[in-house]
């Protein structure tokens, strides 16, 4: 048995409720002005011509057809829809159905119009035989004149009914009927089907819209003094075509805008950065394919953004468009590029005392902190170091005064985890504190490592001449270190406090090293804060004057 198709239960409507009844009544309109057409036809052109007795015939003939013949043909189209009955209540009520039995409702489903187009035009093309037999039965000899009447006669009404009624019966049960059967599939995907293709109803609405009404004017045309005996007959012919080829027109119209209209719409959201819209239409032609293809696009681009914006957390935003802009294989473009290391002091003896969940709890506060100043600045947090990170700035040209970038950075995010303190003491964590070391230089940045596995990061010199900077912070009891390179992208009225030349691991050198104080201003300006007097003077420099700065990469 198949599950229910529906947890919870769906409210239907009237329409859907009462499906089996509207698509059964679908086509009467039709239908009755078909034969209102060939009762009118047969009073006007067919009985003046008749003999008394062939006039008896004629009315025996038509009397005995409607009693037999015309249920039979309504039995016959009614079968597929008491067959559908007992499906279709258990759907309604969200009841467990056979998968053989569902597919096989679906099926008849989709063939109901395709059934009502056999039976109906039998019906109506039967009677060419049965009334010139059965008048010539009477004894007398029969008219050919009357024959090309009657044959006008019932092609032109059945021309009328059987076309129209497709239609009728195929937006009846798109309306009423897929709603129900196909609650979990694509009516485009089921098994056997055979709905009407584009092209081929196409076909069937130039034949209903184009030709019919072309045919019964010919026909009219050709029947000897059709026009003098009745022209108004004509002319009623010719408005009663037209009238069904504009019918014809607006149902295959409605039937195309439609699906079309949704589409549109949904790309028009799809192209705003809505990739929540889906066209819900259920179709079983060739709309049903592009419905659905339509739909398996949007959620492979939503599955994609939410890969992206995973893969952003991961590797940092601006990382991940810099992958995605690149080319497959492994390989990174030599760029110059600011590099800050950032490092937890006493990150051992401090998680020795808590429990690792606090300590997560804690470092999580701190990096939250750390990627939203780091980013606020145009720089990429590249990877998490256990207890510190590695940020790098102007990637791919992004940023041109890196450097400075980079500094206001370091001295914003010492000066908002000295502003935390109070709250990584609650979280279990006493004097929290941080050691940041900035370079800048040349570096390879890019996809680095084996076709498997790949990380994207930056490597070179300046990388670790940054990393072995922010190991000075402890030693010499700073909490932001710049080499060199970095105080040269720099204005030279910057606060940069020169220290001693340092010995670091790698080098045969001493490396260059300035202290920088902490940001105390969240504006983006420089202050500078003059520690040799007793009184503390500040000396801002706006962001404008960075532009003059020399010597800047």
């Amino acid at each position: 048995m198949s599950p229910p198709l529906a947890e919870t239960p769906r409210r239907w409507t009237w329409a859907q409720r009462h499906a089996m009844f509207l698509v059964g009544v679908s086509p009467i309109i039709a239908n009755v002005i078909g034969s209102v057409f060939n009762i009118l036809y047969n009073q006007t052109q067919i009985q003046p011509l008749l003999s008394p007795a062939q006039m008896d015939r004629f009315h025996a003939c038509w009397q005995v057809f409607n009693l037999f013949v015309y249920p039979v043909a309504i039995a016959c189209y009614v079968v597929p829809l008491w067959q559908l009955r007992s499906v279709h209540r258990a759907l309604l009520n969200h009841q467990p159905i056979e998968p053989e039995t569902l597919a096989a409702a679906r099926r008849r489903v989709i063939h109901l119009p395709w059934w009502f187009l056999l039976v109906a035009a039998i019906g109506w093309l039967s009677c060419i035989p049965v009334f010139p037999l059965a008048i010539a039965s009477a004894g007398e000899p029969l008219s050919g004149l009357v024959v090309w009447h009657l044959i006008t006669s019932f092609v032109i009404a059945s021309l009328i009914a059987v076309t129209q009624s497709f239609f009728a019966v195929e937006l009846t049960a798109q309306a009423t009927l897929f709603p129900v059967f196909f609650q979990d599939s694509n009516p485009a995907n089921v098994p056997g089907a055979v709905p009407l293709s584009i092209r081929a109803r196409g076909i069937l609405w130039a034949f209903s819209a184009v030709v019919c009404p072309v045919i019964s004017l010919v026909m009219l045309l050709i029947v000897p003094d059709a026009a003098n005996l009745s022209p108004m007959f004509g002319v009623t012919v010719g408005i009663v075509a037209i009238a069904f080829g504009l019918i014809t027109s607006w149902m295959l119209g409605r039937w195309v805008t439609a699906p079309v209209m949704q589409l549109q719409r949904a790309a028009s959201n799809v192209a705003r950065g809505n990739l929540d819209v889906r066209v819900k239409l259920l179709r079983s032609d060739d709309f049903g394919h592009l419905i659905e293809r339509f739909n398996r696009m949007v959620d492979g681009l939503q599955h994609r953004e939410k890969l992206q914006e995973t893969f952003g957390r991961h590797v940092g935003r601006e990382a991940a468009k810099q992958i995605m802009n690149q080319s497959d294989g492994l390989n990174g473009s030599e760029q110059v590029i600011s590099v800050m290391f950032v490092d937890v002091r006493n990150f051992t003896r401090q998680s020795s005392k808590l429990t690792p969940t606090q300590v997560v709890q804690a470092l999580n506060l701190f990096f939250q902190e750390a990627v939203e100043v780091i980013e606020s600045h145009g720089g990429m947090v590249n990877k998490f170091l256990g207890d510190g990170f590695m940020a790098i700035f102007g990637v791919g040209g992004s940023l041109v005064d890196h450097g400075p970038k980079a500094v206001a950075a370091g001295q914003e995010l010492a000066t908002s985890m000295a502003n935390k303190k109070a709250l990584l003491r609650e979280a279990g964590w006493e004097d929290f504190a941080i050691g940041i070391g900035i370079n800048t230089g040349p570096a390879v940045v890019g996809c680095i490592g084996s076709p498997k596995r790949q990380e994207y990061t930056a490597i070179g010199d300046t990388v670790n001449i940054a990393s072995r900077v922010e190991s000075l912070t402890k030693p010499l009891d700073r909490s932001l270190l710049i080499t060199q390179s970095t105080r040269d992208t720099l204005p030279e009225s910057f606060p940069a406090i020169a220290l001693p030349e340092q010995m670091v691991k790698g080098k045969t050198t001493a490396l260059a090293v300035f202290a920088i104080p902490e940001e105390s201003n969240r504006s983006n300006e420089w202050v500078q804060v003059d520690d040799t007097s007793e009184s503390t003077s500040k000396t801002v420099i706006s962001e404008r004057d960075l532009q003059n700065t020399p010597g800047r990469p």
